[in-house]
């Protein structure tokens, strides 16, 4: 039996502001792109790592493959137009007959715990699709199409969703050959309109996705805490 992780790594780092896509800026000396893969590969040592990434960064990543030594296995897949399609890219390398669990992980989410995704990728094993959720902790209102109205939503019926999303291959494989929709938005999301149930399973608070320069300087804070 054979698993896989396959981190989708296609941002451009718009709101991260500069020119470097946020995948591959330095966090605490190494870029968080490596940060991710290693975390991942602590958490699944004999797992297959592949990194969906858009082509024209792919020579960018070698040169820093080379420049922090980073040799750790792992195979590029071409990241595609939307996430939906880059992991459809990345399922092109896990063979149909493989009978393991695949978990699909956001580039920026270097904090997730070990624990989660052991978790994550031993329910999906049992149910064939698990992701990780935290509770929301802030108020949250919903707003009217007119933008005027609103009104105040019961959290605790919310969970913000987090990553990596755990499915068996058969079930993720079945999952990515329906077309695209922009309905879309992540790996549940798609297993779901299959009429497949997704498990939740606890995630931990620190597995935030790192989108803007606050987050950066709280990664290097998290960094630092854990040395």
């Amino acid at each position: 039996m054979r698993d896989y992780l396959i981190v989708v790594a296609g941002g451009k780092g718009l709101r991260m502001g500069g020119d470097v896509p946020k995948q591959f800026v330095p966090v605490a000396g190494l870029p968080v792109l490596m940060r991710t893969l290693m975390r991942l590969h602590e958490s699944a040592p004999e797992a297959q790592i592949i990194l969906a990434l858009p082509r024209n960064h792919q020579a960018y990543w070698q040169k820093l493959c080379i420049r922090y030594a980073f040799d750790l296995p792992h195979v590029v897949a071409d990241g595609g137009a939307t996430r939906f399609h880059s992991v459809l890219s990345a399922l092109s390398h896990v063979s149909d007959e493989a009978d393991g669990v695949v978990a699909v992980h956001d580039g920026v989410r270097p904090f997730v715990s070990v624990d989660v995704v052991r978790r994550c990728m031993r329910e999906a094993r049992n149910t064939g699709a698990a992701i990780p959720v935290v509770p929301v902790v802030e108020t949250l209102r919903r707003v009217k199409a007119d933008g005027q109205a609103s009104h105040t939503e019961p959290r605790s019926e919310f969970r913000m969703v987090q990553t990596p999303q755990c499915f068996r291959v058969d079930v993720l494989k079945a999952a990515y050959a329906q077309p695209y929709s922009d309905a879309f938005t992540d790996d549940a999301g798609v297993v779901e309109t299959m009429g497949h149930g997704v498990t939740l399973v606890e995630g931990n608070r620190d597995n935030i996705k790192l989108t803007t320069p606050d987050d950066l300087k709280y990664a290097e804070f998290l960094c630092l805490a854990s040395t």
